[in-house]
């Protein structure tokens, strides 16, 4: 738009003409937005706010009397507040490149004036307090033109050919040469070591692998010399399997054979000698069945042949003695009593003949032919004489 001029980023923006800006400057600044300005009535100046830098090289003498050559990099900008701004436009608006100029005369000063007060060790040694010095010292009086230094760096001290930096630092060399000399020893000695152990190492792995080579040998004679008895062993297993089996099978049939022999001989066998002596057994049963019943049978007909024959016995008993000269001493009562004995030898008789019934058996004799020999009295003794009277008491 015309008329309308915007400052850029990094830039200050200076309107002179009309009032007057602040504190009384002959300019108003805008920074950061853009501002309607008239022409021909107004002025415009742009002031950079960028960063610049400065580099100052300068020989200083320090409080020893030695001279250094000191190179040193200013790194400055113009302040961002109002109040720089003016500051710096005020003197540099016209010619900016003077603000480099300036301020490396500025830090020369003020770096001879720093180094004066040093010693060549204590500069050496402690280069970051002589630029914190140099930035303390200098901060107000770039304040005053409008300028901020962000940084200050000394590049390099340099005594030129006085030697003196190089001699002091001569103790520090061979210091460092002697642990040099030291760590190179050391490392010689570590890497003999190292050497030793690594020789060892390998004579060990070497027994290692001879061991390791000789077991491997071993298990492969091992087993190429059971495989030369695998195919031998194997059929042996096998011809001891095969009779192992052809031994069962003649145990199974010779089993099966005593089998069929007990089925077909013993057990038939015993079967019949079972049946014939059952059948001796029945046969004796029935025979002592018949003996008892042929033995009780001949008991009964005896017994009833002796009751039959009782009174035979008894009137042959009393035959006997029809002819006896006996004398009866009692009457009646006496010849009570000479019945009654004849009665009871009838009894006797009978009693003898049933106990010898048992012995007939033994002796093989039929019960019968004692009962005849036993019935076969004496005969009539018509011619023996009288003995006497009898005493039947």
């Amino acid at each position: 738009m015309f008329g309308y001029r915007v400052p850029a980023p990094d830039e200050a923006m200076l309107i002179s003409g009309g009032r007057r800006g602040l504190g009384g400057a002959p300019f108003r600044v805008v920074t950061g937005h853009g501002k309607f300005v008239l022409p021909v009535f107004r002025k415009t100046r742009f002031l950079t706010l960028a960063m610049c830098e400065a580099e100052v090289t300068e020989t200083c003498v320090t409080r020893q009397g030695i001279a250094l050559n000191v190179r040193a990099v200013i790194a400055f900008k113009v302040g961002n507040d109002t109040e720089s701004i003016i500051n710096a436009g005020q003197r540099f608006l016209s010619d900016q490149d003077q603000m480099s100029v300036l301020t490396g005369r500025i830090f020369a000063g003020h770096l001879r004036s720093i180094i004066g007060s040093m010693t060549v060790e204590e500069i050496v040694t402690e280069r970051q307090k002589l630029a914190a010095e140099v930035l303390d010292t200098s901060k107000i009086e770039m304040a005053k033109i409008g300028l901020i230094v962000d940084s200050l760096q000394i590049q390099s001290i340099d005594d030129g050919d006085t030697g003196y930096i190089e001699a002091m630092s001569a103790p520090h060399k061979a210091a460092i040469q002697r642990q040099a000399q030291i760590a190179q020893a050391q490392a010689t000695q570590a890497s003999a070591e190292a050497q030793q152990v690594a020789a060892r190492n390998q004579a060990e792995y070497a027994r290692q692998t001879a061991v390791v080579k000789a077991e491997y040998s071993a298990e492969v004679d091992r087993a190429q010399a059971q495989a030369a008895q695998a195919g031998p062993l194997a059929q042996a297993h096998a011809q001891q399997e095969v009779l192992a089996a052809q031994t069962e099978l003649a145990q199974r049939q010779a089993e099966l054979r005593q089998q069929q022999l007990v089925a077909e001989i013993v057990k038939p066998a015993e079967a019949e000698a079972q049946r014939i002596k059952l059948l001796a057994i029945a046969e004796a049963d029935r025979m002592k069945i018949q003996a008892e019943a042929a033995a009780s049978y001949d008991r009964v007909a005896l017994d009833r042949m002796l009751i039959d024959q009782l009174p035979q016995i008894v009137k042959e008993a009393a035959g006997g003695l029809a002819g006896a000269n006996v004398n009866v001493l009692n009457g009646a009562d006496g010849l009570g009593e000479i019945a009654a004995g004849l009665v009871s030898q009838g009894l006797t008789i009978l009693d003898s003949v049933r106990g010898n019934l048992g012995n007939a058996d033994n002796d093989g004799r039929r019960p019968g032919d004692d009962v005849k020999n036993l019935l076969q009295l004496p005969a009539k003794k018509d011619d023996k004489k009288d003995d006497g009277p009898v005493d039947l008491d």
